[in-house]
C-alpha cells in the first residue's frame, strides 16, 4: 500500500469546485484522518456508547440533569470544549476534529442537540467575538460545564429573517446597563441554559449580540414546547422584560451583530452536516441488524433483493455525505492553518476563514439533512409495523430527523445563500465565475469538443461530474442573462440552480475521494467505493437533470430553448451504471459486516 500523504493545506477559494478541477492531494477525506483523529473518534464513540445510550430514556424524559451531567463529563475528556482554546480550559483542537465529535456524538437526536447548543453557536460568538474580559468570565466555566451556553436569534414573527427582529435594546439613563425587551422563539437549551447569546436591535435600529445570564434582573425562559421530535432536547422561549445586561455584555460591536450571527450559523451548518451523517449511520445500522434477525416468508429480511437495494442506497448517500462533510472541514482547516494564533484578531480571522466556505456549509446542511431524511425514512419502511412504535429505534429517528431541514436557516433559506453567494461572489470579482460561464459558453456554441477523451481510473465518472459543472455554468449564465439584477426575485430558479450546485459538490467530491482511494490502494481493493460511487452519482445525475429541466423551461425559449436542451442532451448523455448490480454488491458487504463499512 502507498504511503498515506497529508493533503497539501492550500487554501482554496470557497465555491471554487464549480469552476476549477481540485487535485486529489487538496482534498480532505476521512482516510486521511491522523492517529489523533482516530483516536478522537474512539473516545466519542466510547462516551456515546457507555454515556449517552444507557440514559436516552431519561434524556427523553426531559431530565436535563442527566443531559448537564452529560456535557459536563465530556467536557471532562475534552469533546465538549474542542473549540475552547487551551488558556480558558478547552482542549482546542482543530476544526476536523470538531467534525469527527459532532458525528460520532450523534446516536440520540435529542442529546447531540443539547451539546450542539452549548458547544457550538452557543460558546463560538464569545470564542470569535468576545473581549478578553469576556472569555476570561466565560469560557473556562463553559469549558467544564459549569455553564451551559444557549444561542438566541429566531423570534415568533422573523424566524427565517433575522434581520427583522423586534427584540430592542436601549442604553439606560445611567449608561452602565442594556435595557433588553423582547421573546426570542425555539431556544435550544433554553429551560437550563445559564448564558445565552441573545440578538437585539439597539434603540430599534442597530443589530447586535448580548451576552445575558439566567440570573440577570427580567429574564425569563417559558414553557418547554411540545415537540414532534428531539423531545428530550429543551425548547423554550426566552422572554426579556426590561432585562438589565451590564454594558460590558455587548457581544462585538453595536450594529455589527450580523457579522456573529451568521457567522455562528456557518459553523453550525457544517457541524450539523457532520452529525447528520453520523446519525444516517446510526439508523442504517440499526436496519441491517433488524434485517439480519427479522425473518418473513421463510427468509430474513436481508435477503430480499428490495430490502439490499434500500440498505445500499442508505450506505451511497452516507458515503456522499461523508465525502462532502470532511472535504468542506478540511478547506476550512486549511484556511485557518494560515492564521497567525498570536494575532489580537486572531477569532475574527478565524471567522472570516469560516465564511470563506459559506456556500459549502449551506450545501452541506441541505444535502445532509435531506439525506439523513431519506435514511430514516427508509428505516422505518424495513421495520414494517414496528418502525412506527415507540419501542424500536426506527420511530424516534424518524421524528428526531424532521428539525435538522428547519434548524441552522431553513433549507429553502440555504438554496438561496447558495446560489447568492456565488453571485454576489462573482459580480464583487472575487470569484471567477462570469469568465468561466463566457469562455464556457463560446466552447459550447463552438460545437461538439473535439478533445481527447478521459482516460485511467474513473474516466466516465469524472466526465459525468466535468459535464455537470458544464450545465450547471450554462444554466446559471443563461438565468442572470435574462433577468440581470432581477434574479434575486426568481427564487424557483434561484433554488433549482443551487440543486444542481448541491449535485456537483457532491458529484465531485465522490469521485475525488473514491479516485484518491485508487491512488493508494489500487482499483481491486477499493470496489466497495467504487460501487457507491457509481450509485451516488446515478442519483445525483437524476436530481441534476430534472432541475436543469426546470431551469431551461424558465429561462429560454423558442430556438434558444430548443438550442440549450440539445446541448443538455450532450453534456448528459452517458451509460448508465448497473445500479441493480452495484446495490447487491454493496448489500452484501454490508450485510456480512453487520453494519456500514467503506471498504
Amino acid at each position: 500500500m502507498a504511503t498515506v500523504a497529508v493533503p497539501n493545506k492550500i487554501k482554496l477559494a470557497g465555491g471554487s469546485f464549480l469552476i476549477d478541477e481540485h487535485a486529489t492531494d487538496q482534498v480532505f477525506t476521512p482516510e486521511d484522518l491522523s492517529e489523533e483523529h482516530q483516536q478522537i473518534a474512539q473516545t466519542t464513540q466510547d462516551f456515546a456508547r457507555n454515556e449517552i445510550l444507557p440514559n436516552a430514556d431519561k434524556i427523553e424524559h426531559k431530565e436535563f440533569a442527566v443531559t448537564r451531567g452529560l456535557i459536563q463529563k465530556a467536557c471532562e475528556i475534552g469533546i465538549a470544549n474542542v473549540d475552547i482554546p487551551e488558556q480558558y480550559g478547552g482542549s482546542d483542537m482543530d476544526k476536523i476534529a470538531s467534525a469527527i465529535i459532532n458525528e460520532h456524538i450523534s446516536v440520540s437526536g435529542s442529546f447531540s442537540v443539547a451539546f450542539g447548543g452549548h458547544t457550538g453557536i452557543g460558546t463560538l460568538p464569545i470564542v470569535y467575538f468576545g473581549t478578553p474580559e469576556q472569555k476570561a468570565k466565560y469560557l473556562p466555566k463553559l469549558a467544564t460545564g459549569e455553564l451551559i451556553a444557549a444561542y438566541a436569534l429566531s423570534e415568533s414573527t422573523s424566524a427565517s429573517d433575522a434581520m427583522n427582529a423586534r427584540t430592542k435594546a436601549v442604553l439606560s439613563p445611567d449608561g452602565k446597563e442594556w435595557i433588553l425587551n423582547g421573546e426570542k422563539m425555539w431556544i435550544t437549551n433554553g429551560g437550563f441554559a445559564d448564558v445565552v447569546i441573545i440578538f437585539a436591535k439597539v434603540d430599534g435600529e442597530k443589530f447586535s449580540a448580548f451576552i445575558v445570564e439566567r440570573g440577570f434582573p427580567g429574564f425569563q425562559s417559558g414553557a418547554e414546547e411540545k415537540k414532534m421530535g428531539i423531545r428530550g432536547s429543551s425548547t423554550t422561549p426566552i422572554i426579556l422584560n426590561d432585562c438589565r445586561v451590564p454594558k460590558e455584555n455587548l457581544l462585538g460591536e453595536i450594529g455589527k451583530g450580523h457579522v456573529i450571527a451568521f457567522n455562528t450559523l456557518n459553523i453550525g451548518r457544517y457541524k450539523l452536516g457532520a452529525g447528520v451523517v453520523g446519525g444516517a449511520r446510526n439508523a442504517l445500522n440499526n436496519s441491517i441488524g433488524y434485517a439480519k434477525q427479522r425473518k418473513a416468508f421463510g427468509k430474513t429480511l436481508a435477503d430480499f433483493g428490495i430490502i439490499q437495494e434500500k440498505l445500499a442506497n442508505m450506505a451511497a448517500g452516507i458515503y456522499t455525505g461523508e465525502c462532502m462533510s470532511y472535504r468542506t472541514v478540511g478547506m476550512i482547516d486549511a484556511a485557518m492553518s494560515e492564521i497567525d494564533k498570536n494575532s489580537p484578531d486572531v477569532y475574527k480571522e478565524t471567522a472570516k476563514g469560516i465564511e470563506e466556505y459559506a456556500v459549502e456549509c449551506s450545501i452541506l446542511k441541505v444535502f445532509g439533512s435531506e439525506m439523513l431524511d431519506y435514511v430514516v425514512d427508509e428505516t422505518v419502511q424495513i421495520y414494517g409495523g414496528y418502525g412506527f412504535v415507540e419501542e424500536y429505534p426506527a420511530e424516534r429517528a424518524y421524528r428526531d430527523s424532521r428539525v435538522n431541514r428547519i434548524f441552522e436557516g431553513t433549507n429553502e433559506i440555504n438554496r438561496m445563500i447558495i446560489t447568492g453567494w456565488l453571485l454576489k461572489r462573482a459580480m464583487k470579482g472575487q470569484l471567477p465565475l462570469m469568465p468561466a460561464i463566457k469562455k464556457l459558453t463560446e466552447e459550447i456554441m463552438s460545437g461538439p469538443s473535439s478533445a481527447e477523451p478521459l482516460e485511467g481510473p474513473l474516466a466516465a465518472e469524472r466526465t459525468l461530474v466535468s459535464n455537470a459543472k458544464k450545465a450547471t455554468l450554462m444554466l446559471a449564465g443563461a438565468a442572470v442573462q435574462k433577468y440581470m439584477a432581477a434574479i434575486e426575485q426568481q427564487q424557483e430558479i434561484l433554488s433549482a440552480i443551487a440543486d444542481m450546485v448541491i449535485e456537483v459538490f457532491a458529484m465531485d467530491s465522490v469521485v475525488l475521494r473514491t479516485q484518491k482511494l485508487i491512488e493508494r490502494q489500487g482499483e481491486t481493493k477499493c470496489a466497495l467505493a467504487v460501487a457507491m460511487a457509481q450509485v451516488s452519482l446515478t442519483h445525483s445525475m437524476d436530481k441534476l437533470e430534472a432541475a436543469a429541466k426546470k431551469v431551461v423551461a424558465a429561462v429560454s425559449e423558442g430556438d434558444m430553448l430548443r438550442t440549450q436542451m440539445v446541448i443538455l442532451r450532450r453534456l448528459f448523455k452517458h451509460e448508465p451504471f448497473n445500479v441493480i448490480a452495484l446495490t447487491q454488491q454493496i448489500a452484501a458487504r454490508l450485510i456480512d459486516a453487520g453494519k456500514y463499512v467503506r471498504a
